[in-house]
């Protein structure tokens, strides 16, 4: 099994790409304005997030503008959504799980359950780390393929914000994180396999010594 300092660097790695997935969800900067027309004199800052758009003045105000309607977005937009959401459950289940089966923890029971515990939390962060992964790539696909389209006016085009950002590295980090937990479990059953138990053979006069002495015993 892995050692107790790995398995906590990865649980470090875990906890942070937690709370960069849950940030990442939250913010309203997916895309941003590219800062081009004149609409950058009264407006310094558009963005647009996945439950909001927010607009930032040039006079310091900052107003928002929630998205109520689901089915009036984009298929990117709601898929987003959806995965970000289970992205942060699966990973938020995953440090509850992994908390347990970490060789630093007293929780979990013997070696076995604890293993058992680090590949459940393992397999849980790394589909939390795709879920994450795969919308974020859709959504930074349809931000460049709008950009370099020449029939969208140049005040329409945007820019991948700093929530894209954010969600790629926290995908990193927990696929990272839970290939270190899912494998950390193999070690011990490999070297198990490489090196099996050695089997006590008695001699045969030993053996039918004591035969005789249990035949004796019943006569």
């Amino acid at each position: 099994m892995a050692s107790a300092s790995l398995q906590f660097f990865a649980f470090m790695l875990a906890l942070f790409g937690v709370f960069g997935d849950i940030a990442a969800t939250l913010l309203p900067n997916w895309k941003v304005n590219a800062d081009v027309g004149s609409n950058i004199i009264t407006a310094i800052t558009q963005m647009q997030g996945l439950w909001m758009d927010c607009t930032w003045y040039s006079t310091g105000m900052f107003s928002c503008t929630l998205k109520y309607s689901v089915l009036s977005l984009p298929v990117y937009i709601q898929a987003a959504r959806t995965t970000m959401v289970l992205s942060c459950i699966l990973s938020a289940f995953g440090i509850c799980i992994t908390t347990v089966g970490m060789k630093c923890t007293r929780l979990g029971g013997d070696t076995d359950s604890k293993s058992h515990a680090c590949f459940a939390g393992g397999v849980c962060f790394i589909l939390a780390g795709i879920f994450g992964l795969v919308p974020t790539s859709w959504y930074t696909r349809e931000i460049i393929s709008n950009f370099l389209d020449q029939n969208i006016p140049e005040s329409s085009k945007h820019e991948p914000g700093g929530a894209v950002y954010t969600a790629f590295i926290s995908a990193g980090l927990l696929l990272i994180a839970g290939v270190i937990f899912s494998t950390s479990c193999f070690k011990k059953q490999q070297g198990a396999w490489i090196y099996p138990p050695k089997q006590h053979h008695f001699p045969p006069t030993e053996q039918e010594s004591n035969a005789g002495y249990n035949l004796k015993d019943y006569v």
